[in-house]
């Protein structure tokens, strides 16, 4: 006597098996509580380097103000840094992420990985890891030049001579849109780039507090804080 055939549908044998994706159980009143870069940060290519410019403040949902001295822009190699806007602990656990990335590719090759490669990289690690509400402007120079790219957590990898990010990025695009030139020396580009966060300042109430100056050559990453926007304007 033949066994009964199960009428149960199980499915191809032959095709992979894929277990059921992670949900984030984080609600919107979570959300509230996370501490967040509301932020403006800039990116400015020049062709001495890249100049780039972010605020310090740190907000609890929008409202209040949680820090006035945070740095949003961190070294991940010698030649390229990245400015983080979005959640805080999203943003450190991504810089340390990439900055490792980068320095296993270093031990192993002799050599920086390019920008290009880098921001690649920087876009596959957001697309595919667990990093919260981050988005970042990486900018570097390299044998092919100066070069600022914004990410986003689909994995999106743009390149551009100028770009801007976070809550006050409509108010410092503005400022780019009008003062960018090809020609800008690096000192032209931080007063460019100071101006853009003054004007996200004036409007945006997640963004303030001071601004730091990151100027990225071949060689070195050098960062300064100024906790009056007007020493730089």
């Amino acid at each position: 006597m033949q066994p009964p055939v199960p009428t149960d549908d199980v499915g191809d044998p032959f095709e992979p098996e894929v277990g059921p994706l992670p949900k984030s159980t984080i609600s919107d009143a979570d959300l509230e509580n996370v501490t967040k870069t509301g932020t403006t940060i800039v990116g400015v290519t020049t062709e001495d380097g890249v100049v780039m410019t972010s605020d310090m403040r740190a907000s609890l949902g929008g409202r209040v103000v949680s820090n006035k001295n945070v740095q949003k822009v961190e070294e991940i190699q010698p030649n390229a840094a990245l400015s983080i806007s979005g959640s805080v602990g999203g943003a450190q656990s991504y810089i340390r992420s990439l900055r490792a990335e980068s320095n296993l590719y270093e031990a192993r090759r002799g050599e920086y990985m390019s920008i290009g490669a880098l921001a690649t990289m920087g876009s596959n690690l957001l697309r595919g890891g667990p990093f919260f509400l981050v988005a970042p402007i990486l900018g570097g120079v390299d044998d092919e030049g100066s070069h600022v790219y914004t990410l986003d957590p689909s994995g999106s990898s743009l390149s551009d001579d100028y770009a801007a990010q976070g809550s006050g990025m409509p108010y410092a695009l503005g400022i780019l849109e009008q003062e960018y030139r090809e020609d800008l020396t690096m000192d032209e580009a931080v007063t460019v780039g100071a101006q853009a966060i003054h004007s996200a300042s004036e409007r945006d109430t997640a963004s303030g507090n001071g601004i730091h100056i990151t100027k990225i050559t071949r060689d070195e990453v050098e960062i300064v804080g100024h906790t009056d926007i007007e020493d730089v304007l």
